[in-house]
């Protein structure tokens, strides 16, 4: 007698993002030179990077937007 194949959902696999590549769309803060976390807004970019900024000042921390590709430095 046969048993029965159990199917288990498997949850789709995420999307990867890689560090050395920049994102293409929305924004994201870029610490000392490296592509770090990525947000729907500049608001919420800028945010999570004064954040860092006033918590290690030395960093060197940039916005970088992705539909004009320029980066702005946090100061």
């Amino acid at each position: 007698m046969k048993k029965p194949l159990l199917s288990i959902d498997e949850p789709e696999p995420k999307k990867a993002t890689r560090a050395d590549r920049p994102p293409t769309e929305g924004f994201a803060t870029i610490v000392d030179g490296h592509f770090k976390s990525e947000f729907d807004t500049a608001d919420a970019a800028e945010a999570a990077g004064r954040k860092l900024k006033s918590a290690y000042p030395y960093l060197q921390i940039e916005i970088y937007d992705s539909a004009m590709k320029i980066r702005t430095l946090l100061s």
